[in-house]
């Protein structure tokens, strides 16, 4: 049975959540503030966090920083809104997806095993390829079955879905993808995630990995078609 943990300060809405996931045979744990909350992440292993942006204690991007520095379990942050700063701070700290709410329990249950099952995939792939999980491009030296990457030899870090982005572009090296074929084949068909994510997650990675994202060199755009990896 896959573990959930729910990390979520309104206790009606936790446990609705509870209740639904429960539904579609989920195990379900609840945390009401931040601290204890990343210290039963941290002991425990879950298949998926479902992770309140506002928490006492510690608020849900502290968490989810102090949780990416040791585990790479999907987490799923819930927030009252979400603007562009919002999503970057998110992203940025690891996020794997947003929900706003008010959303329906449905929606919820349907991006968790969405997630989970998109991350038991990529997992089994690196799995298999342990003996070809070395692609060096350039600068940069990525380890596949280790989901690190460095460039020039220093280790540059990369949220779960920056990660399989990356890994992505580079097995389709040259080929062109638009923003939604992209959303089909990373975040998987029919996720719930708007097609600015893909934007945001492409400056992510210029960022971290080009010498000057301003003027490209890796990740191209193709006006009017989508990106590349050149």
């Amino acid at each position: 049975m896959k573990k959930i943990l729910i990390i979520e300060d309104d206790v009606a809405i936790a446990e609705l959540e509870r209740d639904y996931l429960e539904a579609s045979n989920f195990s379900v744990d609840i945390c009401a503030d931040g601290e204890s909350g990343l210290q039963k992440a941290l002991q425990n292993e879950y298949n998926l966090i479902v992770l309140d942006v506002m928490l006492p204690k510690m608020n849900g991007f502290e968490v989810l920083k102090k949780f990416r520095e040791v585990k790479e379990t999907p987490v799923l942050l819930v927030t009252a809104r979400v603007t562009d700063i919002d999503k970057m701070n998110g992203f940025n700290a690891g996020a794997d997806d947003y929900i706003v709410k008010p959303f329906s329990p449905l929606e919820l249950t349907l991006r968790v095993e969405a997630h989970i099952k998109r991350f038991e995939k990529v997992s089994s792939l690196n799995l298999k390829n342990e003996n070809k999980d070395i692609i060096e491009i350039d600068s940069l030296k990525i380890n596949v079955y280790g989901r690190q990457v460095f460039k020039n030899d220093e280790e540059i870090f990369l949220a779960n879905k920056e990660f399989e982005l990356l890994l992505f572009l580079i097995e389709n090296k040259g080929v062109v993808f638009t923003k939604e074929q992209i959303l089909d084949r990373v975040w998987g068909e029919g996720a719930f995630v708007e097609n600015s994510t893909v934007t945001v997650h492409i400056n992510r990675l210029r960022e971290k990995l080009e010498d000057s994202s301003e003027k490209p060199q890796l990740i191209l755009t193709v006006w009017g078609k989508g990106y590349k990896f050149s």
